[in-house]
């Protein structure tokens, strides 16, 4: 039998026809159905072999599904409405009457009282008297909690209406000069400490790639957060390596983005190198991070005495609970030191 490695690759390729190469080339195209982030095309390989009829007309489809729509005939009901009438028609039983001796006699100016009130006067005396059977809990509560005036203007058999919708204003949009931003951090302005990028979308990749490239020989920017701007793996790549450099950034938060579980992985390595980070910040990412990431983020805290606040939304019990030990650990030490 012949050594694999002694095959002529070029020879076998060069016998092959154009048909040939083309299944070949079908065959090793490189999909990902799994990575939303791709557009279909490049999700799954191109299974029509048909050549197009045409321009596509949404309005004529439109048309040509309404027109067969129309014309397709309805099922025959199994069985077929007549309008006849079945049964007894319904009659409500007539309410019994109480016995003299089981009816409540009041004091005549409590009777004369009660009935001279309203339904909502007679709302409210039934919330304080603790009847809450016959009214919803918007209508006890508001009746309890109100002194002096009638909470429950429209009565017991009221409507049950919820209650009025609260507009919020909306957040501002982030007012950070990226750019500007950027400079400063290449300066190592001495002014610049925090750096709040969140919610600002339009950030490009490269950009985000150079800020962390900046941070490197940055001694001054302690605050970092780059949540939602949807950094991908590049980024964690350029953080990672960022993270093995500084020594001054003291709270990174990278929440609400694209980053994978390679990324996640190089940026937790990073780690094993860097002992300034109080606070570090990871959940909400697009993908999960899986189980090996979430063991080997458990043994980075067990091995790194810095972090204090750490936030992640573990999936399985057991990296949780290493997790906690080591942040407790940690800041258990941290009020020892002050105690001394």
């Amino acid at each position: 039998m012949s050594d694999p490695r002694d095959i002529d690759e070029d020879a076998i390729l060069k016998g092959l026809s154009a048909e040939e190469l083309d299944q070949l080339e079908y065959e090793l195209q490189e999909m990902d159905p799994e990575n939303a982030m791709l557009p279909a095309g490049f999700r799954q390989r191109d299974q029509t072999k048909k050549s197009p009829t045409g321009p596509f007309d949404r309005d004529a489809l439109q048309q040509h599904l309404e027109k067969v729509a129309l014309e397709h005939q309805d099922r025959e009901d199994l069985v077929p409405f007549t309008g006849e009438k079945k049964g007894k028609a319904f009659v409500a039983k007539k309410a019994a009457e109480i016995p003299e001796h089981e009816q409540v006699i009041l004091e005549p100016e409590l009777e004369e009282a009660l009935k001279n009130a309203t339904d909502a006067e007679m709302c409210d005396i039934a919330a304080i008297l603790g009847m809450y059977t016959l009214m919803s809990n918007k209508q006890y509560y508001d009746a309890l909690g109100t002194t002096g005036t009638i909470a429950n203007t429209e009565g017991i058999n009221s409507v049950v209406k919820p209650d009025p919708f609260k507009i919020f204003p909306d957040e501002p949009p982030n007012p950070t000069n990226v750019e500007e931003t950027l400079e400063r951090i290449h300066n190592n302005d001495s002014s610049l400490t925090e750096v709040n990028l969140n919610n600002i979308k339009d950030i490009p990749i490269p950009t985000l790639k150079e800020i962390f490239e900046a941070m490197k020989g940055n001694s001054h920017v302690e605050f970092l957060s780059i949540a939602a701007t949807r950094s991908n793996d590049p980024v964690a790549y350029a953080c990672a390596e960022m993270l093995q450099e500084n020594t001054s950034l003291q709270s990174l938060n990278i929440e609400s983005n694209f980053i994978t579980a390679d990324g996640m992985m190089a940026i937790i390595k990073a780690m094993a190198n860097n002992a300034t980070l109080v606070e570090f910040k990871i959940d909400n990412q697009r993908q999960k991070l899986g189980d090996s990431v979430e063991m080997e983020i458990a043994s980075m805290l067990e091995n790194n005495s810095s972090i204090l606040k750490f936030g992640y939304h573990f999936t399985q019990q057991g990296p949780r609970a290493r997790a906690a030990m080591a942040i407790t650990r940690n800041n258990d030490m941290i009020r020892q030191q002050r105690l001394r």
